[in-house]
């Protein structure tokens, strides 16, 4: 009973971290190779999807609705993991987001808007 509790405060705390995302990257960034704590808010969700895809679900769809625009990116990737078809359906209606967000990749860094990141996204598919 403990360990369904700390896993659910775990989900909820890397939650609450992806919610203020700035940055979207998924592994290490700059010649050091830090990892971003939203980068690993996200890896964790990630693990613990498995174990408890319908909290994650809930956590992802309110990413999607509160989270910055980068929140929202690595909500709908996580979410594309659990679900590919409402994944691809998040994706589809996020192509109208103008936000604009950061993302990084190793030592490059750009900034796009949430919706030609998810045009990109559905191209890939």
């Amino acid at each position: 009973m403990f360990a369904m509790g700390r896993q659910h405060d775990e989900l909820a705390d890397a939650a609450a971290a992806l919610a203020n995302a700035e940055t979207v990257t998924f592994g290490g960034v700059g010649l050091a190779g830090t990892m971003l704590p939203e980068t690993e808010a996200y890896q964790r969700i990630e693990e613990l999807a498995a174990d408890r895809p319908e909290e994650v679900r809930g956590q992802l769809e309110r990413l999607l609705s509160a989270g910055t625009p980068a929140a929202r990116v690595y909500a709908a990737t996580l979410l594309e993991r659990l679900d590919p078809a409402a994944g691809q359906a998040v994706w589809v209606g996020l192509r109208a987001d103008s936000a604009q967000l950061q993302t990084a990749t190793g030592c490059v860094l750009d900034s796009t808007t949430v919706g030609a990141y998810a045009a990109d996204r559905l191209a890939e598919s």
